[in-house]
């Protein structure tokens, strides 16, 4: 389990700072723990390893690295240490001092040919440049990062893999991907987003036991999404109870992701979910639809399409005056500048759901832009066009509005698996944030509990599906034991206080 505050770059660096100027830990100190804990958990893991190469920046990542291969130097394990720089801080020097003390050899690397060692390690230390690194690595140091990742030995980074920006989950070229790193002090943004979800493998976290006045002094860039708290259901409750929900698309050929969102939201509790769509298909026409003044929430977008009719809907539903989802093809509509409403931007009562791409038509960049920096990404979306934003891909993060009431609140999901990249699972995403906004949930609470809920049951279906075979109907039929769990959880709580 991670804690909850997730943290940047400059933050953990303040909170090393603080540590050490005014908790009285020496750098050595911190540096001595780091490395002694990260070699503890290498040793839960790969326990088998009998030959180990440490490779070591100047700085005090580096450092780290000196200490791990003196801990396993130590138990008599078979280590070489390749540096990339010699020691640039006093504290690494020192370090390395230790390690030679332990009778290690380092050597000192000129070029790729130095890196035989790298061939016949079972396992590999990363302790190059740690939360240092804000653009692409160059020179020997690129060269190294392409020899450990063209090398048969698992890899443990020390904090962070190397190449990997530590407070937007951007993977610059080339980049360490670690079977596990270990990080300290805090949790940084960039292992739970964006790349940072592939290139950092397992995550464990090492808080090197600082004091809590420390954590108290400076406060997290982020925050982990926890498991939603719903209230129970009264014993007298009826469907009017429990939320209205109105689900808006269904244009030619995309009826399905309109159904799913309306499936979605009823198996996350609401108590009436009507499918608006093209009279063609359904009963209902969307221009005359007698349940928009009266629907508790309105999820725009599932299958909508981008013809003259969905541009029609899209107008009448956009300023729709209850709590809303907007989605799929409504954002690529809200993006377009003859489309979307003189004033875009409303209350914080509204839920926008975007991938990658429909982020980058809003913001008017381009896909990799979004990618380079998704935290600033989701506050940009959320700022510009009011409410809370859903930035989905790995490592989805749901960003608030100042208006939100919350300030400019981010979260981060450190759940769901690759398994979700199928058509269908952005609709049901929706359905479940229509859900939670129809029955009462404020717009930032909603977003949150819906990017869980979603996650967790992808999580637990593809136990049993498998990950490569999961649909959307999978993660639909596993709402209800998911949310049974959590309301028997509240309960017990609940009893206990």
């Amino acid at each position: 389990m991670l804690p909850a505050e997730i943290y940047q770059a400059h933050q953990t660096r303040e909170l090393d700072r603080f540590v050490i100027e005014q908790c009285g830990v020496p750098g050595l100190e911190l540096m001595r723990r780091a490395g002694e804990a990260a070699f503890a958990r290498m040793m839960e893991r790969y326990s088998g390893a009998g030959c180990m190469v440490v490779v070591c920046g100047p700085g005090n990542n580096g450092g780290d690295g000196y200490v791990v291969a003196e801990c396993a130097r130590r138990i008599g394990m078979r280590v070489t240490v390749l540096a990339a720089a010699a020691p640039a801080t006093a504290d690494a020097a020192a370090a390395a001092r230790g390690y030679r003390g332990a009778g290690g050899d380092i050597i000192a690397i000129k070029n790729t040919n130095d890196c035989a060692a790298l061939d016949d390690a079972d396992l590999i230390v990363d302790a190059l440049f740690g939360t240092g690194l804000s653009r692409a690595p160059q020179g020997l140091a690129a060269d190294l990062i392409r020899r450990i990742e063209n090398a048969p030995g698992a890899v443990l980074a020390l904090d962070m893999p190397s190449g990997l920006h530590s407070d937007t989950g951007a993977a610059f070229e080339p980049c360490v991907a670690a079977d596990l790193t270990v990080t300290f002090i805090g949790v940084k943004l960039g292992l739970l987003t964006g790349r940072g979800r592939a290139r950092a493998g397992e995550i464990v976290f090492e808080d090197l036991r600082i004091p809590v006045e420390a954590r108290n002094a400076v406060p997290p860039a982020a925050r982990l999404i926890a498991p939603p708290k719903l209230p129970p259901r009264a014993m007298d409750a009826h469907k009017g109870d429990a939320g209205r929900v109105l689900v808006v698309g269904g244009e030619s050929g995309m009826l399905g992701a309109t159904l799913l969102a309306g499936e979605a939201a009823l198996r996350c509790g609401s108590g009436l979910v009507t499918v608006a769509g093209p009279e063609a298909h359904l009963d209902l026409p969307a221009l005359r639809c007698a349940e928009l003044m009266s629907a508790d929430a309105v999820v725009l977008g599932p299958g909508l399409g981008q013809s003259d009719w969905s541009a029609q809907v899209f107008a009448r539903f956009i300023d729709s005056k209850s709590p809303l989802v907007v989605d799929a093809d409504a954002l690529n509509h809200l993006a377009h500048p003859a489309r979307a409403p003189r004033d875009a931007s409303r209350g914080p009562d509204r839920i926008l759901t975007p991938h990658p791409g429909e982020a980058a038509r809003l913001l008017q960049l381009a896909p990799a832009d979004i990618e380079a920096d998704r935290p600033a990404a989701a506050r940009a979306i959320a700022e510009q066009f009011g409410g809370v934003c859903v930035l989905k891909g790995a490592g989805t993060l749901v960003a608030a509005a100042e208006e939100s009431g919350a300030g400019a609140a981010l979260l981060v999901c450190d759940r769901g698996n690759p398994g979700m990249a199928s058509a269908g699972m952005g609709d049901v995403l929706s359905g479940i944030a229509g859900a939670l906004l129809g029955q009462g949930m404020p717009a930032l609470d909603a977003a949150a509990a819906a990017v869980w809920l979603h996650s967790t049951a992808a999580d637990v279906a593809a136990e049993t599906t498998g990950q490569r075979g999961l649909l959307a109907r999978d993660v639909i039929a596993g709402l209800p034991r998911l949310l049974r769990h959590i309301e028997t959880a509240g309960r017990r709580e609940r009893r206990a206080r």
